[in-house]
């Protein structure tokens, strides 16, 4: 497998490391993992820099990881990039407006490596 560059946005430093041990669990190596501390850092990076995958916290604050993903679809910023929302919340709601705003899917907190195997690698293989 080539080597998979990947974007995580998150507000919490221990979060974004959690997902990128996930994400080496689930077998996605090699793995250059970009980190973003908020949705606006998110969009700072993916203006520099190409990924192959993008992993956002919904609940931030400033910009919170719903409004991040809007913001990446109406700047064309990541075409054809897989984006998988990371969330706490049981609402349904959150996840429907994921989804429609382009994610391709989500994990919810706490996850196993299992779930972000399943969840995030047929999105990788498909890109």
């Amino acid at each position: 497998m080539s080597e998979i560059r990947a974007l995580i946005v998150d507000d919490s430093s221990v979060m974004r490391k959690i997902v990128e041990r996930a994400l080496r669990q689930a077998g996605l190596d090699p793995l250059v993992v970009h980190e973003a501390g908020s949705g606006t850092e998110g969009l700072e990076l993916l203006r520099a820099r190409q990924v192959d995958l993008i992993l956002s916290d919904i609940n931030m604050p400033s910009m919170d990881g719903l409004e991040f993903l809007r913001q990446i679809r109406a700047q064309n910023l990541a075409p054809g990039i897989p984006v998988v929302m990371i969330t706490t919340e049981s609402s349904e709601e959150h996840v429907k407006q994921a989804i429609q705003a382009g994610a391709q899917g989500y994990i919810r907190k706490p996850f196993t490596a299992e779930q972000v195997k399943e969840r995030v690698l047929p999105l990788v293989h498909a890109a």
